[in-house]
């Protein structure tokens, strides 16, 4: 069967993450530079590689301040590790619709494995005739694992920024 090439469509998808501030409320940030391609058997996403870059200085959490401070060497360090990465390495099936996702992502020359739950939306045709294919991603990582280690103690215990990133993808692609 002849391979299929998909690319992301930017403007339909969505990069996300959220991440406990004080330990009592959440804070949702997300990229918005990325690219991403998708090869697939046909129209068959079961055994897709993925391949996803995301630019670190994009990072936008709705405050200047924070965000100066997430491309600063305490966190992403954009000047020096202008993107991360993230590259399939299988996709299991659980159902028609539920796939676990694994990979490597590397964020600042450290590269560490990665498992995402996926929904799969489906197939559909745009009203222009193009095909296009739905992805809901999620999962859960631990930011120290990446050395993006700062923090502030707090006085009544506990620190400023949880070491736990959720992460929660809604990803279009478009066939090439």
């Amino acid at each position: 069967m002849a391979t299929t090439q998909w690319n992301i469509d930017p403007s339909h998808s969505q990069i996300q993450f959220k991440v406990k501030h004080l330990m009592i409320t959440t804070v949702t940030g997300s990229f918005n530079a990325f690219d991403a391609t998708v090869t697939t058997e046909g129209d068959d996403f079961t055994n897709a590689n993925i391949s996803f870059t995301a630019q670190t200085n994009s990072i936008d959490t709705g405050s200047e301040q924070r965000d100066t401070h997430l491309k600063s060497a305490d966190f992403f360090d954009a000047e020096n590790f202008p993107t991360l990465t993230f590259t399939s390495t299988g996709m299991e099936k659980k159902d028609s619709e539920n796939f676990v996702l694994h990979g490597n992502m590397t964020i600042k020359d450290v590269t560490k494995p990665v498992t995402l739950d996926v929904e799969f939306g489906g197939l559909q045709k745009d009203p222009w005739g193009n095909a296009k294919a739905g992805f809901t991603l999620s999962g859960k990582v631990n930011r120290k694992e990446w050395n993006l280690n700062w923090n502030v103690a707090l006085e009544s215990g506990g620190f400023l920024v949880a070491d736990d990133v959720k992460i929660i993808c809604e990803v279009q692609v478009a066939k090439a």
